[in-house]
């Protein structure tokens, strides 16, 4: 059975305060801090996953026109195209 919970913020509760907004210098720290603690790839394997990605996007891009002109040869014989 479902709750309407339209209008209740179901994440706060009802005493808590509105929070203030974060400094632009804060939330740049902030961002600064998570990127540090991203691992990042090194340039072989960065050279790798883009191969990788360049090939399935070309193979994907061949079965798609594939199909395309399949279904674009059924279509005209099936109405009669020239």
């Amino acid at each position: 059975m479902a709750i309407d919970t339209r209008g209740e913020t179901a994440d706060k509760p009802s005493g808590e305060k509105k929070t203030k907004r974060t400094s632009p210098a804060l939330f740049y720290r902030q961002i600064v801090a998570e990127l540090r603690k991203v691992i990042w790839p090194t340039r072989k394997e960065l050279i790798s996953y883009t191969i990788i990605v360049l090939v399935f996007v070309l193979i994907m891009v061949g079965i798609v026109s594939g199909l395309d002109a399949l279904f674009t040869e059924g279509v005209l014989r099936i109405f009669g195209g020239s």
